[in-house]
């Protein structure tokens, strides 16, 4: 499977980022979440980076700020049906609660 499946990079700020605003996208981290918003937060003397504000979908009380570059955490494009129904099976899958939620709110959007 491929993780960063059609993840092309757009502009925003005169910088590429891969997700936009308004975006629902998985996260390793959070699962299933919405790109609330994309920040230019700075060090003291530094150029601004680029963050993602991740908001669970499931808990909105969950937010995350991920550098939009050399970023540790996966992020990727929701599954579409045909993967969520592939990694449903998977029995590897089934250990990852975050993945099954996922895959589950993927095949009840159909």
């Amino acid at each position: 499977m491929d993780k960063y499946r059609g993840c092309s990079r757009r502009p925003v700020q005169g910088r590429s980022v891969m997700f936009e605003k308004k975006q629902v996208i998985y996260s390793e981290s959070l699962g299933v979440c919405r790109v609330d918003n994309i920040v230019s937060l700075s060090a003291a003397r530094g150029e601004g980076v680029l963050y993602y504000v991740l908001k669970s979908v499931f808990d909105a009380s969950k937010v995350s700020y991920i550098p939009v570059d050399n970023h540790q955490v996966k992020l990727r494009e929701l599954f579409s049906v045909q993967e969520a129904r592939e990694l449903a099976m998977n029995e590897e899958s089934r250990g990852n609660e975050r993945l099954m939620q996922a895959l589950e709110y993927v095949l009840n959007q159909q």
